[in-house]
């Protein structure tokens, strides 16, 4: 007889004892096991038999050292570091609304600035102002929901068809807002691509134009994208029963039919297409932007060790001047990819992974990263106004002016119109004559 065999015959035994049929513990059989159970039971209240049953299997898991698993358990994402996320996700509803209240502000000033007459003539600009929209509405829809799920849901326990409406809504507005800013981005890194590698004909390529349509196509495509994750989620019933066995209410939420070719198309788009793809490009251009950096570096130290008679020394300390601004706005929309990438990198490999593993490695592992990814996304959205700010000059001396400007005229005199300066000529005139 093996060790775990002997072992569950002395817990039948004990139980037997413990219900005074302890007399010929050799013929063990279900039915005096299940007497014995409710003889114990009813020594208590009638209604401990379940309590009597969880304490024989709970020493049944110590004895034998078992873990009874659910009926589809999978083994995905496992480990001690579980309840270091889960206890994150504990405050993600507190983080968030931090990161929205201070991203909404930072996004709102960097438009403020963007628009500036000196800062919105340059076409990449624009980009980084519409990227910056997108972020703002993204953040400014997620507020509500983090008030609901985080802080209301928890009190109440309703879950009303009002709110699984919402939450479709914000399930489909946050994915295609997110995606233009992904397309955003993109595009961000392609046109400086073109404007340095093609530095001889960038104004050719890199007309107001092909820039209007960059920034329309980012917030075209997102909503063909999305199409199966429209097709694939839908609202959900599920009868939530009181004690006595009746329905004591409907719950309402959202959820996707697990099996199916669109499920899985689903995943693959997102995955690769929305996220992988879109990633991939970024880092070749980014390692192109880094090397380019270095060229330029070394191209810089070879101009200062040049001697040359003074023209030549002037001249090469305007490109020198020159360069140095290209590297400054190069630095600074490569901070913003590598924060993209950092961001978007571990979301696109999750959703690979879910598509090819299964509804189990989904509900096991992407839903457990699901606030961490959230926090992420935001926080790339809220920070780069510090990017803008510490990278660029010209944004900086902007920002100021802009401050400045709102701040000292509350204390100048309001200009005159053009009435009164008319009529003011007239009196000094008639004062002349």
């Amino acid at each position: 007889m093996s060790n775990n065999s002997q072992t569950l015959l002395d817990i039948f035994q004990e139980i037997l004892a413990a219900s005074g049929n302890s007399s010929d513990t050799k013929i063990i059989n279900e039915t005096r096991i299940l007497s014995a159970l409710k003889e114990q039971a009813s020594k208590g209240k009638p209604e401990n038999f379940g309590s009597v049953l969880i304490k024989v299997v709970s020493d049944v898991q110590s004895k034998l050292n078992l873990s009874i698993k659910p009926d589809g358990y999978c083994g995905y994402c496992e480990g001690d570091f579980r309840d270091v996320i889960h206890a994150y996700n504990g405050i993600h509803g507190y983080v968030s609304l931090m990161v929205c209240t201070i991203g909404v502000i930072a996004n709102t000033m960097n438009v403020a600035v963007l628009t500036r007459r000196d800062m919105a003539a340059a076409p990449i600009n624009r980009l980084l102002k519409w990227l910056a929209v997108a972020d703002v509405f993204v953040m400014l829809e997620y507020v509500p929901f983090a008030i609901y799920k985080y802080l209301v849901l928890p009190e109440k326990l309703d879950f009303p068809y009002s709110w699984a409406m919402y939450l479709l809504f914000h399930m489909h507005f946050a994915q295609i807002l997110h995606t233009a800013s992904i397309c955003l981005t993109l595009s961000l890194a392609i046109w400086r691509y073109i404007a340095i590698k093609y530095s001889d004909r960038s104004h050719i390529l890199c007309t107001e134009r092909r820039c209007s349509i960059a920034i329309l196509t980012s917030f075209m495509l997102p909503p063909i994208l999305c199409i199966p994750t429209f097709m694939v989620f839908d609202i959900h019933t599920k009868n939530i029963t009181a004690v006595n066995g009746r329905p004591a209410y409907i719950a309402y939420h959202v959820d996707s039919d697990s099996q199916g070719r669109l499920y899985q198309l689903n995943f693959w788009v997102h995955a690769v297409l929305i996220k992988l793809l879109p990633c991939s490009i970024l880092t070749v251009i980014s390692v192109w932007l880094i090397r380019a950096l270095y060229s330029a570096n070394q191209h810089q130290k070879n101009l200062r060790n040049y001697s040359a008679c003074p023209a030549a020394e002037k001249m090469v300390k305007r490109q020198h001047k020159a360069d140095k601004r290209t590297d400054r706005t190069t630095k600074m929309l490569l901070a913003v990819l590598l924060l993209f990438l950092v961001t978007e990198l571990p979301q696109g490999i999750l959703g690979l992974m879910s598509g090819l593993l299964g509804w189990c490695f989904f509900k096991r592992c992407y839903d457990l990263f699901g606030e961490m990814m959230d926090f992420l996304a935001l926080l790339n959205g809220a920070i780069n106004f510090i990017l803008y700010c510490s990278m660029s000059r010209q944004f900086r001396q902007t920002f100021r002016q802009l401050l400045l400007q709102r701040h000292l005229a509350r204390f100048l005199p309001p200009n005159p119109s053009h009435s009164d300066s008319h009529n003011q000529n007239t009196c000094t005139e008639k004062i002349k004559r």
